[in-house]
Parts: C-alpha cells; sequence; structure tokens
C-alpha cells in the first residue's frame, strides 16, 4: 500500500495541466466547465432535428450573419448543436451546452419548463404573428363542438406539436372533455373520453377523417389553408367546427444563465435584421423567418395559458 507521505509527493510533483487531467478523470462534470468557460467566445444554435443535415442548412446563414455582429459582447464563433428530443434539448441548456433555440411556442414552452430558458423574443414566420388551431370533421358528420365529441377518435399529429398537439389536448381539458390516447385508429375510446391517435402528418390527418377512420381531426388554420398540406379535393369534404384561440406562432429561446451582454445584444441584432436587405436570404432560410418582436403582455399571457395547460396533459393525460 502506498502511504498517504509518498502519495502527497507525487501529487505535488505533477505539473499543473497533468493534475488538472486527473481532477477531470475523477470528476468529469468539471469537463463541461472547463468547456464552457473555453467556449465563451461562441454562440451555440440548438435545435431538434430528426434531419441534421437539412436543418443545418436552414440555421448556418442567419447564426453567420448574428455572429458577425456580436464581437462587441466578446462572440466571434458560431456553432450548431443538434438535440433528438426535446429532453436532450433541455439538457443542453441546463447545462450551458446550446445558448439559443428557435422553437413554435408549444415546444418553447416545454423547453422553458424542463431547462429554465428564457423567452427572447417572439417569432413571425411567413408573415404570421399568430396562428390557432381548428378542429374539422366530414362535411356530413352530425358533431358540432367538442362537448360532442367524448367516446370519439381524434387525430393528432405528434407530441411536439403546437397547432396538431399541444393546443388541442389543454383546449379539450379546459372545456372539460377528457383525452386518452388509442393504440391506433381501430382501438375504440371510453365513452365518456375522446381518443387521440398519433397520424404523424397534416395530410394523414385529413385523409383519415374524410376517410372515416377517425371522427375528427386538428392542426393549424395555416395548414387548412395550405392547398399542400390539404388538398382542395379533400378540404371540399371536411368543415371546421372549432377554432381555438390564438398563440405566438414561435419564439426564440435562451439558456437562463447566457451573460446579459450577450443576450442583449443577440436580442438587438435579430430586431435590425428583419430590416436589413442584407439579412433576408439568412432569414427566409430560417423557417421562413419575416420578423422578431418583443415579448408583449398579451403574448407572455398566451404562452403562460400553454404553460398550464401543458401541465395538466401531463398529469392528466401522458
Amino acid at each position: 500500500m502506498v502511504s498517504s507521505q509518498r502519495l502527497r509527493c507525487v501529487v505535488q510533483g505533477l505539473s499543473g495541466r497533468l493534475l488538472l487531467a486527473l481532477l477531470l478523470c475523477v470528476y468529469p462534470w468539471q469537463a463541461c466547465l472547463a468547456q464552457q468557460r473555453d467556449d465563451q467566445h461562441v454562440l451555440v444554435l440548438g435545435r431538434i432535428s430528426d434531419d441534421p443535415r437539412q436543418h443545418h442548412g436552414q440555421l448556418k446563414p442567419l447564426l453567420d450573419y448574428v455572429v458577425q455582429r456580436m464581437a462587441d459582447v466578446g462572440i466571434t464563433e458560431g456553432r450548431i448543436l443538434m438535440a433528438r428530443d426535446a429532453q436532450q434539448m433541455a439538457s443542453y441548456l441546463r447545462r450551458g451546452r446550446v445558448d439559443w433555440v428557435s422553437e413554435t411556442s408549444g415546444g418553447a414552452v416545454l423547453l422553458a419548463e424542463r431547462s429554465g430558458a428564457e423567452p427572447l423574443l417572439l417569432t413571425e414566420r411567413n408573415g404570421v404573428a399568430q396562428y390557432h388551431s381548428v378542429f374539422f370533421v366530414r362535411r356530413d358528420s352530425t358533431l358540432s363542438g367538442l362537448a360532442q365529441l367524448r367516446g370519439k377518435r381524434l387525430a393528432v399529429q405528434g407530441a411536439m406539436s403546437t397547432s396538431a398537439y399541444m393546443v388541442p389536448l389543454t383546449t379539450l381539458l379546459a372545456n372539460g372533455v377528457q383525452p386518452e390516447i388509442l393504440m391506433g385508429p381501430d382501438d375504440v375510446p371510453a365513452a365518456d373520453r375522446v381518443g387521440y391517435v398519433y397520424a404523424r402528418s397534416e395530410r394523414n390527418i385529413a385523409t383519415w377523417v374524410q376517410r372515416g377512420l377517425v371522427d375528427v381531426g386538428v392542426f393549424s388554420n395555416i395548414d387548412w389553408d395550405n392547398q399542400e398540406a390539404l388538398p382542395p379535393g379533400i378540404r371540399r369534404d371536411l368543415r371546421i367546427i372549432h377554432r381555438t384561440e390564438s398563440f405566438p406562432r414561435a419564439l426564440e429561446l435562451v439558456r437562463a444563465d447566457l451573460p446579459v451582454a450577450v443576450r442583449e445584444r443577440l436580442r438587438e441584432v435579430l430586431l435590425e435584421a428583419s430590416k436589413d436587405p442584407a439579412a433576408a436570404p439568412a432569414l427566409r432560410q430560417f423557417f421562413g423567418t419575416s420578423a422578431f418582436a418583443r415579448v408583449d403582455r398579451g403574448s407572455q399571457a398566451r404562452l403562460d395559458e400553454l404553460r398550464s395547460g401543458l401541465r395538466r396533459v401531463r398529469m392528466e393525460v401522458e
């Protein structure tokens, strides 16, 4: 056994660099902190993605534009980090590995709940600052409102969709209609509940309603007016029975402990970008962004309502 005196001598003989390396092996979380300290000049833009190559191309032009205008606060490099899901992205935000994320309002609220991230700006996409969800049925259906959906089957998109999952489920709960997940469109819901099934795409949602595989579908009013998501041949067989309240189209989020100077400069650069012709191509690539705006009281109230509703969904449904 090595004596304590001899061990102290060995440790004292180690160089500072080697000693730090040994400590990082013993305490690997220190490596993350060291990396954060070494990367203070880097602005990291994150994205939840199932297609990293495509999304990298959408993100990089605006990131480059922003970084070029942030040298005065010490930012000289930009980096993109993809996450496979909201849980992983929330971890990146908590650990300081991602500084900035762009998300739909529901996704933004979810990340804020899990990571403490904070809204920086509202995002207008393709000229749309707010949108809402529409519940629709076959034109020959007898259904006319949410109260009649008990015992019926509802097609939604996926759990990360704001307009085709989060807002619809919070709306149902707010109207006293309890949702429950189904195994598939052939499954039968309880008589006092509306059963929902994942259809994965807007086109599938509309087609399943048209063909009678489900009783009702839901997605955004933007998709309702989009001929790619809802071709005229399908739309003429459908009708809307309920529209939800409007909510912000999207948000820019930053991690809670992002330095104030960096946060404020990022806000300024993005606000100015929509007025700068040089930024137009990068904004179009950035999910069709047309403008950024400060978070006003009305938008904050809608986000707070959505947050409260999602807590109910998590506790009572999922």
